[in-house]
């Protein structure tokens, strides 16, 4: 927790001038041409917004009832500020256009609407159980008996202060549903302690799969205590595969299923760094590699060191517009089904969010993977290649 606190307090010192000022420059180009109550209405909200986006985040330092409605109405917050100033940001932009003065007025209004309709669209969508993605994935020389086999992919939940028990049941419901034959979760499980968290976490237990259900850490873990998470997720029957493998048997056939820690999690602990050959070390010949990978980033290394298909998360697609276009600056993949060299990745949008409660123009998901049989054949680099 304290170093939850340090973390949040550094946040805090560097951005929090920024945020200010920032909402600053929405007021200065909004409120002007308003009417005199609106003004002073829309300078109120400015002002709580202000304030309510980092109590939102220091929220977590004392868990409980109150500190979830705070981090409710701070993240809420801080979705709409989003939204509104990169609209704020094209007015401006469309405002430069000849024979726009008749704009003036009017977008002053529509900005904060449109913002708000889509806060609350994106509302509606992040707080729906994520809808069920089928993807179809062939890899060369597959076994007959691996033929079909399916992998249910949970990824980016984030338990946390909007994100709880009853929310976690209906997720797991919908994956017991689809009755895999093995259950994949790439990290971002929580945000949070064990100690505050440990009873919405708890529908993961039932989790159920032929082959079990596997784990990976992802950032967030490291964030919230990772030796205590991984503790808890293995009492929960969560079996993690740290810088490791398992050899799955089905029917006739071997499956290696890997698993590394997350791409920067030597930050933390340089134990713990992400390492996709020393996962593989010691794996059976011929046998169809999969790798458990929190970052799209680990994808150079894990097709270097021989795996067949990167399963990943991270990126929550971009969450909301437009946000989604930056993605690229930080990982190779935003979302969905990839090449590098001849490995494949698929890059889940996140079964849950982080931070708003807002999902626009990325759906969250829970992914069915389903092995296909293809021909042996080289495949073209992807440039994704770059991030070796």
């Amino acid at each position: 927790m304290r170093s939850t606190a340090r973390r949040l307090w550094r946040f805090a010192v560097r951005i929090w001038p920024l945020l200010a000022a920032l909402h600053g420059y929405i007021g200065w180009r909004l409120l002007p041409p308003l009417p005199g109550p609106a003004r002073i209405a829309g300078a109120g909200l400015l002002v709580a917004s202000a304030l309510l986006i980092p109590a939102g985040l220091f929220s977590r330092l004392r868990p409980g009832r109150w500190s979830d409605a705070v981090a409710w109405a701070g993240y809420f917050a801080l979705g709409l500020f989003s939204s509104t100033l990169v609209l704020t940001v094209l007015r401006d932009l469309v405002l430069l256009l000849p024979a726009s003065d008749g704009w003036v007025e009017p977008s002053a209004a529509l900005v904060p609407a449109l913002a708000l309709a889509v806060s609350l669209l994106g509302l509606r969508n992040a707080r729906r159980t994520a809808r069920v993605v089928e993807v179809d994935v062939e890899l060369p020389a597959l076994p007959d008996a691996l033929v079909g086999f399916t992998i249910v992919q949970l990824s980016d939940i984030h338990v946390g202060p909007t994100i709880k028990a009853g929310r976690v049941r209906a997720m797991v419901d919908r994956v017991n549903a689809l009755q895999a034959d093995l259950i994949a979760i790439t990290g971002d499980v929580v945000d949070g302690p064990v100690a505050v968290l440990r009873r919405d976490t708890e529908p993961l237990a039932a989790l159920r799969a032929r082959h079990g259900a596997w784990l990976v850490t992802g950032n967030h873990e490291y964030y919230a205590g990772v030796d205590a998470w991984i503790a808890e997720f293995e009492r929960l029957g969560l079996r993690c595969l740290l810088n490791a493998h398992t050899v799955i048997a089905h029917g006739d056939a071997q499956l290696v299923l890997a698993g590394v820690t997350d791409f920067g999690a030597h930050a933390f602990d340089p134990q713990h760094r992400s390492d996709p050959a020393l996962a593989l070390a010691g794996s059976p010949d011929g046998a169809p590699r999969i790798l458990l990978a929190h970052q799209p980033a680990s994808a150079a290394d894990a097709a270097r060191a021989g795996f067949d298909l990167q399963l990943s998360g991270h990126t929550h697609g971009g969450q909301f517009w437009p946000w989604n276009l930056f993605v690229r600056l930080q990982q190779p993949f935003t979302a969905g089904l990839h090449r590098v060299d001849s490995m494949q990745v698929y890059t889940s949008r996140g079964t849950g969010y982080w931070g708003p409660p807002k999902r626009f123009g990325a759906p969250s998901e829970i992914t069915r993977i389903r092995l296909r049989a293809a021909p042996d054949r080289r495949v073209a680099r992807d440039d994704a290649s770059r991030w070796r």
